[in-house]
C-alpha cells in the first residue's frame, strides 16, 4: 500500500507526469508546485529534528537543522525512498533553493553583525589577532602535511588540481570557524559583552575573512585567473575600510529616525534591506561572498533601538524560514554512502582529528600566550573549533567549482557537523559552569 502511494505521489510530481506530459522542461507552475512542497517539508523536518536535538542531545536548534539537511538528502531520504526523494527535490529546482539559501545565510550574518561591539573589538584586537593567527597557521600547516595523502585517493579532489591549490583549499576549510554558531552560543549564555565573547567573535571574523581570501586565490589558480584574487582581496579591504571609516557616519541618520519615532517604520526597514542587498551584491560580485557584505554592514549599523527593532522584525523570518533552506541545499549535495570503505572511513576520521587539533589546540595555546587564563583559553578553543554554517558554505563552493569531489564533500560535512556538535557541550564543560558561577555570585 505504501509503495503504491509513493509511486502515485512520485508520478504526480514528475515533470513527465499527467499534468505536463507534453512539456520538455519545467514550467513556472511546476517550479511553484515543488517549491511550496519542498518548503513545507523542510520547515517541518528542521523543527522536528531540531526539537529532538535539544531534548535528547542538548544541542541548539541550528545543529538539529544541519542534521535535518542531511536527512532530507540522498544520505537518508534518498536511501530509503529514492524515487520519492528525487520527485520532491528534482535537480531542476536546485537553483531556486540555492537562491533562498544564500538569502537566508546572508541575512543571518547581517543579524550577527548587528551584535558585534566595535569598541570591544578594538580593545581586544591584539589578543584576537594572536588567536586568529594561530587558528589560521596551524590548519594550513597540518593541511600541507595531509594533502599529499588525500591526493593519492581517487575522487577526493578533482583531476589535475595542483598540490598547492588542494592544500590551500583544505587549509581554508579547516581554518574556518562557525561564526553564526559561535555568536549564538555566546549570546545564549549572556557573554556577548565579555572578554571571551568579544575575543572569540573578533578572532572568528578574522579567520573566516582570511579563509575566504585564500579561497579566492584557489579559484584564481584553478582557472579563474589571477585577477580574481586581486579584485577579491583588494576590493574587500577597500570596502571594509570605507564602511568602518565613512559608512558608519552615513548610516547614523537611520538610527536617529528610529529613535525619534520610537519604532522602525516600513520605509526605514526597506532602506535597510536594500542596503543589505547592495552590500551582499558587492561582496559577491568581487568574489568574496555575500555573507561578508551582510556581516560588515551589520557591524556598521547604528546601535540602540535601531538594532532591537530590526532584530524583532527580521530575525524570526530568517531563522525559521530561510536558514533551513540553506541546510537542506547542502544536505542534497551530501552523499554519506560514498564513504563506503575502511580506507575512506579512516580518511574521514583523520580529517576530523586533524581539524580538531589544528583549531582547538592552536587557539587555546594562542589565547594562553596572549594572557588569558586557562579556562578562558579552553572556552575560546572550544568555540573556535566549531565550523557549522561557514564550513557548509565554503565546501559547497568547492563542490560547485569542481575543486573537490562528492566523497571529500561528504567527509567535510561530517567534520562540520561533529565539530559543531562538540562546541556547546565542550564549552559548557570547560567554561560554562564558571560563567554561571560568576553571575550567581554577583546576585548574592
Amino acid at each position: 500500500m505504501l509503495d503504491q502511494i509513493m509511486t502515485t505521489f512520485g508520478t504526480l510530481l514528475s515533470p513527465h507526469g499527467p499534468a505536463v506530459q507534453a512539456a520538455t522542461s519545467f514550467t513556472p507552475s511546476d517550479y511553484c508546485v515543488r517549491f511550496f512542497l519542498q518548503l513545507a517539508i523542510i520547515l517541518m523536518t528542521c523543527r522536528i529534528v531540531g526539537w529532538l536535538g535539544r531534548k535528547l542531545l542538548g544541542q541548539p536548534q541550528v545543529v538539529g537543522e544541519m542534521i535535518a539537511g542531511v536527512v532530507l538528502g540522498p544520505s537518508l531520504f534518498g536511501l530509503l525512498a529514492p524515487d520519492l526523494q528525487s520527485a520532491v527535490f528534482p535537480e531542476e529546482t536546485s537553483n531556486i533553493l540555492y537562491v533562498g539559501a544564500q538569502l537566508g545565510v546572508g541575512l543571518y550574518m547581517f543579524i550577527v553583525g548587528l551584535s558585534l561591539r566595535l569598541d570591544h573589538v578594538q580593545a581586544k584586537a591584539r589578543a584576537a589577532m594572536a588567536v586568529s593567527a594561530a587558528g589560521i597557521a596551524a590548519p594550513f600547516l597540518l593541511a600541507a602535511l595531509i594533502t599529499p595523502g588525500l591526493l593519492a585517493v581517487d575522487g577526493l579532489f578533482s583531476e589535475g588540481i595542483s598540490q598547492g591549490s588542494a592544500t590551500l583549499f583544505l587549509g581554508a576549510c579547516i581554518a574556518l570557524t562557525a561564526f553564526p554558531m559561535l555568536a549564538r552560543i555566546i549570546n545564549e549564555r549572556g557573554l556577548a559583552h565579555s572578554s571571551l565573547g568579544t575575543l572569540s567573535l573578533t578572532a572568528g571574523a578574522f579567520d573566516d575573512a582570511a579563509s575566504w581570501c585564500v579561497l579566492a586565490i584557489v579559484l584564481a589558480t584553478f582557472g579563474a585567473g589571477p585577477g580574481v584574487a586581486v579584485v577579491a582581496i583588494g576590493g574587500a579591504l577597500l570596502y571594509g575600510a570605507f564602511m568602518l571609516i565613512v559608512g558608519r557616519r552615513l548610516l547614523a541618520p537611520l538610527g536617529r529616525m528610529v529613535e525619534a519615532e520610537g519604532e522602525m517604520s516600513m520605509t526605514v526597514l526597506a532602506i535597510t534591506l536594500a542596503l543589505f542587498s547592495c552590500s551582499a551584491f558587492l561582496m559577491d560580485a568581487i568574489g568574496i561572498h555575500a555573507i561578508f557584505g551582510g556581516f560588515l554592514l551589520g557591524a556598521c549599523m547604528p546601535r540602540g533601538l535601531f538594532v532591537a527593532e530590526l532584530k524583532r522584525k527580521v530575525e524570526p523570518l530568517v531563522v525559521v524560514l530561510l536558514l533551513p533552506m540553506f541546510f537542506t541545499y547542502s544536505g542534497l549535495n551530501t552523499r554519506m554512502d560514498m564513504v563506503n570503505s575502511f580506507t575512506l572511513l579512516a580518511t574521514a576520521l583523520g580529517i576530523l582529528l586533524v581539524s580538531i587539533l589544528a583549531k582547538f589546540g592552536a587557539c587555546w595555546a594562542a589565547a594562553r600566550l596572549a594572557g588569558e587564563d586557562n579556562r578562558t583559553a579552553l572556552g575560546i578553543g572550544a568555540l573556535m573549533n566549531a565550523r557549522g554554517l561557514m564550513e557548509l558554505i565554503i565546501i559547497n563552493i568547492g563542490l560547485q567549482k569542481g575543486i573537490i569531489g562528492p566523497t571529500l564533500f561528504a567527509m567535510l560535512v561530517l567534520m562540520a557537523i561533529v565539530t559543531t556538535m562538540m562546541a556547546g557541550p565542550l564549552f559548557e564543560l570547560v567554561y560554562g559552569r564558571r560563567a554561571r558561577g560568576r553571575r550567581v555570585g554577583r546576585f548574592r
